[in-house]
């Protein structure tokens, strides 16, 4: 009995461990692993300061690193694109559908990162065609060599093709790690910033993407499969 009470309270307190941050250094799979998995589910994350982004795959009940490519290009430095034409290339969390795809861009091929995402229309950011996309070239995008988008795309695309929903993109200013939030305390856009870190610890921690909603202009990040909103889940998100 001593035990269910324990495990119970831990699970209560999931949202307040899932805070602490963890530098994530993942190494990827085998070449092998890595083509066994195109058509598998597939996640992506982006670290604007350490101009990386990572690609993830579905292997079992967790999501492995297939790759960690450099980003090329974005413009703008840290914090949220706000406005059309300010240069900023976006960060927040986002979804990417077939509709989305781009085999034929001008900038070789793109993914349409699907900005502005709910939370950006709450907050009157305004702004489009914003991708990950070739060419190396960005003004506000996410530029990558025209080999790494290919790679990137032929998996999105096949995971897509394959029945994935929608492909969820976080993209981070940086690894929120709590040593990286505190360099970072005093920015102007601090309070933006511990909105998207429960996202982050989440991933790193459970190895799945996390459930990503908008509750009165705020991202709230909660458990996978949460159909409603409880006290948990503004406890996990940290809200003020």
């Amino acid at each position: 009995m001593h035990k269910i009470a324990l495990s119970f309270a831990m699970w209560f307190l999931l949202p307040t461990v899932a805070i602490t941050s963890v530098a994530s250094e993942p190494s990827p799979v085998t070449k092998e692993v890595k083509q066994q998995l195109l058509g598998s589910p597939v996640y992506i994350q982006i670290f604007k300061e350490e101009r990386v982004l990572e690609l993830y795959a579905k292997v079992g009940g967790e999501y492995r690193i297939l790759e960690s490519y450099p980003i090329c290009k974005y413009s703008g430095g840290l914090g949220p694109k706000r406005t059309e034409g300010d240069l900023k290339s976006p960060e927040g969390f986002y979804q990417v559908n077939l509709r989305q795809l781009k085999p034929d861009s001008r900038f070789y091929r793109a993914i349409n990162i699907g900005f502005p995402n709910d939370y950006d229309k709450s907050q009157g950011y305004s702004g489009r065609y914003l991708m990950i996309h070739g060419e190396c070239v960005s003004v506000g995008c996410y530029a990558m060599t025209n080999n790494y988008i290919d790679e990137i795309y032929r998996y999105v695309e096949q995971a897509l093709l394959n029945g994935q929903p929608a492909i969820d993109l976080a993209i981070y200013p940086f690894r929120m790690t709590e040593q990286n939030m505190q360099r970072h305390r005093n920015s102007s856009y601090y309070n933006f910033w511990k909105q998207l870190q429960p996202g982050y610890s989440w991933f790193n921690q459970k190895r799945q993407p996390p459930a990503v909603t908008v509750f009165n202009g705020q991202y709230v990040i909660s458990k996978p499969l949460t159909t409603s909103l409880t006290n948990s889940d503004y406890a996990f998100a940290k809200m003020k």
